[in-house]
């Protein structure tokens, strides 16, 4: 898998996975593709090694381009160019420092959205939206700094029990994301699409699509809009999940489902010690 990536990118991402510095890993134009050739590669051993096989995919954001891979939709080859050109192209879109995101917890979307607008001046540049709806009291704004401050403020003078200052390089699904977006459908209309083998749920509209041109206008329309990540889970378990394997690093989504609903088992890949839990678990 490792090698396949260093192919299509035409250098060596094994090497700055396993022996780059932390400088050279989050540098965008790596932290994308490397991201996606791991959760591929760890997908590739639980599916090939276990006999494992989904039922439906979703991913969160990035991970999307992970869930469309494993589906057969979009091939891997492909995958690993446009991603490291989506990260190039948003992270180009805003100048370092001129926007941020915050995750706001303890409200309900429409007062995080009536706190966005009240916070927003358009015609002063001054943007903030609402841009992951993560779980039942957790969703992340984004936009231009001093508007992320200002939505800040009302939403703990609302009753926000907390809000977090995101340590991230740009203002990411928002609108600020347009340019990013525009670039990215010219990248993406000389990639040849298939047909999904299984659902797999879209960030955008939370739903699961199978034409393949719905599919790229929504993977092209994702950078500039919200995730509908809780949307998302609750049609997984209207389809009949019962059980989610996180494959990546971290548990950010494990803990996530568990707060959107705790009768789905949660398991994950992260590290190799974990291939033997998920193989025991289906035993």
């Amino acid at each position: 898998t490792f090698a396949e990536a260093s192919e299509a990118l035409g250098e060596d991402l094994t090497k700055v996975c396993f022996n780059g510095t932390p400088e050279e890993l989050n540098q965008t134009a790596n932290t994308q593709p490397a991201i996606l050739t791991t959760s591929i590669a760890a997908y590739r051993v639980l599916s090939n090694k276990y006999g494992l096989k989904s039922i439906i995919a979703a991913s969160h954001s990035l991970g999307e381009y992970s869930a469309l891979v494993a589906a057969g939709t979009i091939p891997f080859f492909d995958a690993v160019r446009v991603v490291r050109a989506r990260g190039n192209f948003m992270q180009s879109a805003v100048p370092v420092g001129l926007g941020t995101m915050a995750a706001v917890m303890g409200m309900k979307p429409e007062q995080v959205r009536d706190i966005c607008s009240e916070s927003s001046d358009h015609e002063n540049d001054k943007i903030v939206e609402p841009a992951n709806y993560n779980c039942p009291g957790q969703i992340v704004i984004s936009g231009h700094t001093p508007a992320i401050m200002e939505a800040g403020e009302k939403a703990q003078k609302a009753g926000a029990s907390r809000v977090v200052k995101l340590p991230v390089s740009a203002p990411f699904h928002c609108s600020l994301m347009q340019p990013a977006a525009e670039k990215l459908a010219d990248r993406f209309s000389d990639v040849k699409l298939h047909a999904p083998q299984i659902p797999v749920i879209s960030n955008v509209d939370a739903a699961a699509n199978y034409s393949i041109e719905t599919v790229r206008h929504l993977l092209v329309k994702q950078v500039s809009s919200a995730v509908r990540w809780e949307e998302s889970m609750h049609l997984a378990v209207d389809q009949g999940v019962t059980r989610v394997i996180e494959i990546g690093p971290g548990r950010v989504l494990s803990g996530l489902m568990r707060r959107i609903n705790r009768r789905i088992k949660t398991l994950n890949l992260a590290v190799p010690g974990d291939l033997e839990k998920i193989a025991e678990s289906y035993a």
